[in-house]
């Protein structure tokens, strides 16, 4: 993370940066932060953290603390680097951020025993894509639909977006169950003779 904020291109040359901006953290981070825009928190400093809270949830306030440029360790709370960061973010913004680094897919560690457990690639790399999916829908619906409250995010089509997945997941919270009523396993014994 050092070398990648440390270095970049300035001037025409590959060279130690004074400007983060153009390291190469920031050339890489910055083209994939637009994913984040509707979320409210679509700058490559951000982009970083959450790619680093993969790793581990408690490297966010560290990985902070790095591109905020705070040297010594930080305290559990990261007093000492909130302000930078406050100037990056806004209150329903960082709300935001924060559910969906709190419901994406957990730590290296975790995803590991969910491989274990599963025994499967393909169903492993299923609940993980589920498990980012479902932060990336919460935290939109918090940023879109409390920033259309807030006056911070006018009507746009990612609060289109917002109301659908809020009412797809009423209809799914309410749909009828269609196995109602059905208290025992059903087996088809004619298939089970055919298959022999």
């Amino acid at each position: 993370l050092w070398f990648l904020q440390g270095f970049g291109f300035e001037n025409g040359a590959f060279t130690m940066v004074e400007d983060q901006d153009n390291s190469i953290l920031a050339i890489v981070a910055s083209a994939i932060s637009w994913i984040f825009i509707p979320q409210g928190f679509g700058n490559w400093r951000a982009t970083v953290a959450s790619i680093s809270g993969l790793i581990a949830k408690e490297n966010v306030v560290g990985t902070f603390g790095v591109l905020y440029h705070y040297a010594d360790e930080l305290s559990d709370n990261g007093d000492e680097i909130w302000p930078e960061v406050a100037a990056s973010f806004t209150a329903l913004s960082a709300y935001s951020f924060m559910i969906f680094n709190l419901l994406c897919a957990p730590c290296f560690a975790a995803m590991g025993a969910i491989k274990r457990e599963m025994n499967n690639g393909k169903w492993t790399a299923i609940a993980i894509g589920y498990m980012c999916l479902f932060a990336y829908c919460a935290s939109l619906v918090v940023y879109q639909i409390g920033g259309l409250i807030t006056g911070e995010v006018s009507f746009n089509f990612f609060t289109i977006v917002a109301v659908a997945i809020i009412a797809m997941t009423i209809y799914l919270l309410f749909r009828p169950n269609k196995y109602e009523g059905v208290n025992e396993v059903q087996f088809n014994s004619k298939k089970a003779v055919a298959s022999k």
